[in-house]
């Protein structure tokens, strides 16, 4: 695409247009959202379109679509406008005000029932402040992707990342009460071969089930009468009386303590890796990050919601 460029892109207005019409798949409610009018947004566009020699946007009268080049370009755009909002926080963030756009990776499960109510709160006390969140359970490049901040349960050794412990986690084996006064209750691992168990798939494979026994780590196969893909559908079998399933504590404890749920197999938990806060390596972190990650900081630091 470089050498595709006609002139240089000398106006970081041109891309902040571009960027709302991708986002919002539409010229009119870009210009709303801008406070401009939606001439001037068009025009934007067909500046840069212009000024790379290709189209980056595909427009009919009802629908708004980017092009591959404008896919690629959009990627591009994000990092840029990301570098622009770090800059100005470094220069004008003193006063620790978070601005801008606060990009969000977070597990589906845990963000929705643990990070959502913090960020909902945090975008109440800064006004100036706007979030896009994506959810997945899978770990994203948070430097390619231009993501600003990423809540993983564990995390990776790349180097361009920060990380920060946030909460402990653990796995925990549990069933309902009827379940459990069907079928009865397994008082080892190996107890698990004769019950129904709902089993976690990755990549369609089932994941092992790991203990710790005499404090050495096991991981036990299990049969799996139903395999799923989704965490929050074994949740849902396992409250129906299914069967016997393992899940993250953050996913169930509600469900314990309201006694929907009965945990077994206590006596060989074993810890998960540790809930952090990711977010690429930069001299300055930027207002909206570091003032975020402590927020779910003072929330968790005493206990975390799920233990």
């Amino acid at each position: 695409m470089d050498n595709q460029i006609a002139g240089p892109i000398d106006h970081i207005g041109d891309l902040l247009a571009f960027v709302r019409v991708a986002d919002l798949k539409s010229f009119t409610l870009a210009a709303e959202r801008l406070n401009l009018s939606r001439s001037a947004v068009g025009k934007s566009v067909a500046r840069l379109e212009a000024r790379l020699s290709t189209r980056l946007v595909h427009r009919t009268t009802r629908h708004v679509s980017l092009s591959e080049e404008g896919r690629l370009f959009y990627e591009h755009a994000l990092r840029i406008l990301a570098e622009v909002d770090d800059a100005e926080a470094a220069l004008a963030g003193r006063n620790g005000q978070p601005r801008g756009r606060l990009r969000l990776d977070l597990p589906v499960s845990l963000g929705r029932m643990h990070v959502l109510p913090i960020l909902q709160q945090f975008l109440g006390d800064w006004p100036e402040l706007e979030a896009d969140v994506t959810y997945s359970d899978r770990f994203s490049d948070l430097v390619r992707d231009g993501i600003d901040l990423a809540i993983r349960v564990g995390g990776d050794d790349d180097s361009r990342l920060v990380r920060r412990v946030l909460a402990a986690h653990r796995l925990v084996v549990c069933a309902s009460p009827a379940y459990l006064a069907r079928r009865g209750t397994p008082a080892t691992p190996d107890m698990l071969a004769g019950h129904d168990t709902l089993v976690f798939t990755h990549a369609h494979l089932p994941m092992p089930w790991r203990f710790t026994t005499n404090g050495i780590d096991q991981d036990v196969s299990v049969a799996g009468r139903m395999r799923m893909s989704s965490t929050e559908a074994l949740r849902d079998a396992a409250l129906a009386g299914v069967g016997l399933v393992q899940l993250g504590a953050y996913l169930v404890s509600t469900d314990i303590r309201h006694g929907t749920l009965v945990p077994v197999l206590e006596d060989f938990v074993r810890p998960g890796p540790p809930v952090c806060a990711v977010y690429p390596t930069r001299r300055h972190l930027s207002p909206k990050v570091r003032l975020f990650v402590d927020a779910i900081d003072r929330r968790w630091r005493a206990r975390a919601p799920w233990d």
